[in-house]
């Protein structure tokens, strides 16, 4: 079963929707799917390109015309669909439904060729804050429902069992055992504690809540230490700002560390000097309350307990995971700590609670609906 797994997007080595989509193709692959990735590519010298896998699949050429070309024609794609004898097309959202995607999608069907449309946050609206954002909203919202008459099935993280008049596969976010290490904690927590929280930072992580508890409890001149090492670059002004601001108006600094972006070595690294996480603390910022993310699940691979305010039902009960509510009040960090205090499952206890959650196991339940669609 040959599969073209469809993202509008290039790759970052430090990007964690990057890694997502490598593993999910991975995973495809070991239930025995022929996977090809294409991806939209903007070069060292400007010029954009159509890639599948390492290969250049089309030229694009440079500047607005180039830019176009990516919004208006998408015949490269379908041509090595039809040369390649692809059954189906997975497509990763970009909420970009217009009159061309239609076009494309509807050409696709017309090929005999299955079509899946992966919806990784939904609903999605609230996600959008800027001017440009909006606006691209807009033309989705216009859209997407007669985009959708062309899809199979919409995969999502939702318990929802139709998106946009369409039939779900509801899957979890899921897990590469292989490419996650389990932590090595490198010292004790009798005279400090150290949160770790990692995320390209949007509004919705909710960060600030967890440094305004900070400044509370430091008003209280505590013996006990508690750190917060944030790994990851703010998405925009606004979400700098909300994190320097807390930091300023509490004079957190000898308390919090800003890293910036990390992966590989040096990200574990920093995990191994941590001892507990931070999920999302206000996905209700963006009208979501109910979503199985993938940061949750990478934190209890590496055997760390974690802190979140959303229902996540491979958590909500794991005496392992700190809930907060979903509002905007802040962390109560005496209450963390009592709760970190009294955890006894061990790291190797935690990533073994969710080995369900691997790829594979997730991504088998996408490749059966392929197969008898197909049949």
């Amino acid at each position: 079963m040959k599969i073209l797994f469809l993202v509008f997007y290039g790759f970052q080595e430090y990007n964690g929707i990057s890694k997502k989509i490598g593993y999910q193709a991975d995973a495809l692959r070991q239930c025995g799917a022929d996977v090809r990735v294409c991806r939209y590519e903007v070069a060292g010298d400007g010029s954009r390109k159509w890639m599948t896998d390492e290969e250049v699949l089309a030229d694009l050429g440079k500047g607005i015309p180039a830019k176009l070309k990516k919004r208006l024609s998408f015949a490269p794609i379908l041509r090595y669909v039809r040369r390649e004898g692809i059954r189906c097309v997975y497509i990763r959202s970009y909420h970009n439904a217009n009159p061309f995607t239609i076009h494309f999608v509807r050409t696709l069907k017309k090929q005999g060729v299955g079509v899946l449309l992966e919806i990784p946050t939904y609903p999605y609206d609230h996600e959008y804050a800027s001017v440009r954002e909006k606006a691209q909203l807009y033309t989705d919202k216009l859209f997407r429902r007669a985009f959708c008459k062309y899809v199979d099935f919409i995969v999502t993280f939702s318990d929802d069992e139709r998106i946009f008049g369409r039939p779900t596969i509801r899957i979890s976010n899921g897990i590469d055992f292989d490419r996650i290490p389990l932590r090595s904690p490198r010292h004790g927590t009798a005279g400090e504690l150290n949160l770790i929280g990692v995320a390209e930072i949007h509004f919705w992580h909710g960060f600030d809540r967890l440094l305004r508890g900070l400044g509370e409890y430091y008003s209280g001149h505590p013996e006990y230490k508690v750190r917060f090492h944030l790994v990851g670059k703010p998405s925009g002004r606004r979400e700098a700002e909300e994190i320097a601001a807390p930091i300023r108006r509490y004079r957190l600094q000898p308390f919090v560390t800003l890293y910036g972006a990390k992966h590989g070595e040096e990200l574990d690294a920093l995990f191994n000097r941590a001892d507990f996480a931070v999920g999302s603390l206000a996905r209700h910022r963006s009208g979501i309350y109910n979503i199985k993310t993938l940061k949750n699940r990478e934190y209890a691979a590496r055997g760390f307990g974690f802190v979140y305010s959303e229902t996540d039902d491979d958590f909500d009960r794991m005496p392992y995971t700190f809930k907060v509510p979903a509002d905007d009040s802040p962390v109560s960090i005496p209450a963390l700590i009592e709760f970190y205090q009294s955890m006894t499952v061990t790291p190797p206890e935690i990533r073994d609670s969710i080995r369900h959650l691997s790829w594979r196991e997730q991504m088998k339940k996408v490749y059966e609906h392929i197969v008898r669609m197909k049949k």
